[in-house]
């Protein structure tokens, strides 16, 4: 019995005690700040997430130099990217271009092909993040629409 009133005691203790909010309060010098919250893709879909027994994530750099496309590609996965640098056009089918700048974050289409070309005079540098699965493949080149 008193056992349980000591493991009582310590949960009401644990529920009382006040929870940090956000980074900051661990530490003065963490701060977060928040840079996109979407629930659609940059054609505005809803967002969806891949199901599958085995789950991979794929982090990568993209650099598309002056002048050079991805060329038309589609993901059968979601894709999300933020743009380091340089100025990216992505021509989607069946809807209007989309342009991203540094400091951006691009929610890719899932499904849909795409094209992104580097208008501008410096290199695109993405960071890419593929939420994908095992043996399912992150990028499928496809002919122009």
């Amino acid at each position: 019995m008193v056992l349980i009133k000591s493991r009582m005691w310590v949960w009401i203790v644990f529920l009382l005690m006040p929870f940090p909010a956000g980074a900051a309060e661990y530490d003065a010098g963490v701060q977060g700040k928040v840079i996109l919250q979407a629930e659609m893709t940059s054609n505005g879909d809803p967002i969806t997430y891949l199901k599958t027994d085995h789950p991979k994530i794929t982090v990568m750099t993209v650099d598309i130099a002056p002048g050079a496309k991805t060329g038309w590609h589609s993901h059968s996965v979601p894709v999300y990217a933020y743009v380091m640098s340089g100025h990216l056009t992505v021509e989607i089918e069946g809807g209007k271009p989309a342009a991203f700048k540094e400091g951006d974050v691009i929610i890719e289409v899932v499904n849909t092909r795409h094209n992104g070309t580097n208008n501008g005079k410096i290199p695109v540098k993405l960071v890419v993040f593929y939420t994908g699965g095992k043996d399912i493949p992150n990028v499928i080149k496809a002919d122009q629409p």
